[in-house]
């Protein structure tokens, strides 16, 4: 599939994605400034959803077992420790996300860890099929995460509405 692109794809990709985690953790710090809500936990990865559009480019399908793989390993390996790392507090009656330097250090080391396998997988398949197999990687690790800090979310909502306001 001798495509001819001007650029080097794979430091195109890699910058991409350094840019991505740049903005993640720019948004996540500017997050525990301001109350929370239900709408920005779940806007995320319903957002990401669109991507899956890219599956409609031939060139990017990749077997259901890798997909499935890929979701799983995103779910059990990259979501916990962002799960463990997303706290709320309430402050003044509202509800917000706590600041946390692990969270920033779990995500470097996540991005470490991306880059490597995607240097690795790139050499064994196309860079559209690596790009399809790690979006469903990000997503698995996404999805879980933003269901866990809405059920968390919930609860301290329960709590917090259940307990009278202490002036």
């Amino acid at each position: 599939m001798g495509h001819v692109l001007p650029v080097n794809m794979h430091v195109l990709t890699s910058l991409i994605l350094l840019l991505m985690a740049s903005l993640i953790i720019f948004f996540r710090l500017r997050a525990t400034k301001k109350p929370t809500s239900v709408k920005k936990i779940i806007l995320p990865p319903l957002g990401m959803s669109t991507g899956f559009l890219m599956f409609l480019y031939p060139p990017t399908h990749i077997p259901l077992s890798w997909a499935i793989i890929a979701f799983l390993a995103g779910a059990v390996f990259l979501s916990i420790p962002l799960i463990q790392t997303s706290k709320f507090q309430v402050i003044d009656n509202q509800i917000y996300l706590k600041r946390s330097r692990a969270f920033i250090v779990i995500l470097i080391a996540l991005l470490i860890i991306r880059l490597s396998l995607h240097t690795y997988i790139e050499q064994h398949i196309s860079i559209f099929q690596t790009a399809g197999l790690f979006f469903i990687l990000a997503f698995g690790m996404l999805l879980p995460w933003r269901l866990a800090m809405y059920y968390q979310y919930k609860q301290i909502e329960k709590k917090r509405l259940r307990e009278p306001v202490q002036s």
